[in-house]
């Protein structure tokens, strides 16, 4: 069965309508990535899952419709919102950051144990648990925006452009993580990256996004071989 699945998404800002009837589905322990020129509608679409937006149509996680739902209760469901500009609590310090994480948590014991677990896959954030997370690199920022996501257990992340502003061997580390986290603890993905060579070769499936519609999907095999995608996105 689909993890998530959307049916007719759409999605405005006041009047600007931004999705034009985007359906597209993801199987559990994928990664699935939308592909697009910048505003297409990738980051409306992830922000229409959480409910963060104004919507029509039908969106499902593991069944249940979600859609019209407040944010929150989405969050509980395990949809866990990774935005573009990382969303860090700058006066506080990294471990704080990936504790208010777990806050629809009660388990504590649990979450000490999320907390080690998280900094043996960044263990460069456990270095700087007890620093102010305003005075971390923008690499490191963006690795505690994806901790503290993880943080809730979540059943699926939503990714939002994770390598924006990164030097490219921190994306690549970053990336080589989130393959690990796919892998080892079967957490899904639905990734919006600029980058669509990386995107491509991290995700399973892909779907492009052209003013609001999905105007292609298949493996990412697929859509890496198709001539348009390759002229227009990877550039060669």
């Amino acid at each position: 069965m689909a993890l998530l699945e959307t049916a007719n998404l759409h999605a405005a800002y006041g009047q600007t309508r931004v999705l034009h009837g985007i359906s597209f589905s993801m199987e559990e322990g994928t990664i699935t990535t939308l592909l697009g020129a910048n505003g297409a509608g990738k980051t409306t679409t992830l922000r229409a899952l959480c409910g963060m937006v104004r919507t029509e149509g039908e969106v499902r996680f593991g069944g249940q419709r979600i859609d019209g739902r407040a944010t929150e209760d989405i969050v509980r469901l395990g949809i866990a919102h990774v935005p573009d500009g990382r969303g860090t609590f700058v006066n506080l310090t990294t471990e704080e950051n990936l504790r208010l994480g777990a806050y629809t948590r009660k388990d504590r014991a649990a979450i000490d144990a999320d907390l080690e677990r998280v900094y043996g896959y960044f263990p460069r954030l456990g270095e700087r648990r007890a620093q102010q997370a305003g005075t971390l690199s923008g690499g490191e920022q963006q690795m505690l925006a994806v901790s503290r996501a993880l943080m809730l257990r979540p059943r699926l992340m939503l990714l939002d452009e994770p390598s924006f502003g990164l030097a490219p061997l921190i994306v690549r580390e970053l990336f080589g993580i989130l393959r690990a986290l796919n892998q080892k603890e079967h957490v899904s993905m639905l990734l919006v990256e600029q980058n669509a060579a990386m995107a491509l070769d991290l995700a399973d499936h892909a779907y492009l996004i052209e003013t609001g519609r999905v105007v292609l999907s298949g493996t990412s095999g697929e859509i890496k071989s198709n001539d348009a995608v390759r002229r227009s996105y990877l550039g060669y």
